[in-house]
């Protein structure tokens, strides 16, 4: 039987809750996130999982600006469609922005962009997956589920160009 047990840790984005299960990341929810699940999900807390303590540093190496993408075991539950493009997530490169029709066309999707805008938004593992560098076509700051204040600094953060790649 799995366990699902979580964590807390502390970053420049506020609190973040690190859920794991099977030595894996689950979740990484923000303070006040949309679409968090009910505390109980998340299990008892217990910080002495090794992947918490892995990601935790990797996490605060990325907020030092020291790394630029994070190398963690994930167990992410959605389906199928939602899976793809989480792991389209993980292509976009540090720094960049792309639209939500350029990832629907990447998962080989045109004309979804409005089911990969949703997938987006239910993403169980912000920023590790980096959900926060999708952006409207115009280049506008379309919803984040940590909040648009927090999809700017990370953008800020990395640099990040406000226009989506083309191509």
């Amino acid at each position: 039987m799995t366990t699902t047990v979580h964590t807390v840790v502390d970053s420049p984005c506020g609190l973040l809750t690190l859920v794991g299960r099977d030595n894996a990341i689950s979740g990484l929810y923000m303070t006040d996130q949309r679409h968090r699940p009910a505390q109980e999900r998340f299990g008892p807390r217990d910080d002495a999982m090794p992947v918490f303590a892995e990601a935790a540093a990797q996490l605060t190496a990325y907020f030092a600006g020291d790394r630029t993408g994070f190398d963690l075991d994930l167990a992410m539950d959605g389906t199928p469609f939602q899976v793809r493009v989480w792991a389209a997530l993980r292509e976009i490169p540090y720094g960049e922005t792309v639209s939500y029709g350029e990832l629907a066309e990447a998962i080989g999707r045109p004309g979804a962009s409005r089911a990969v805008g949703l997938a987006n938004g239910k993403n169980p593992i912000g920023i590790i997956v980096p959900c926060h560098r999708v952006i409207g076509a115009n280049g506008s700051m379309t919803g984040y589920g940590g909040g648009l204040d927090r999809k700017r600094w990370l953008l800020a953060l990395e640099g990040a160009s406000m226009q989506p790649m083309l191509g």
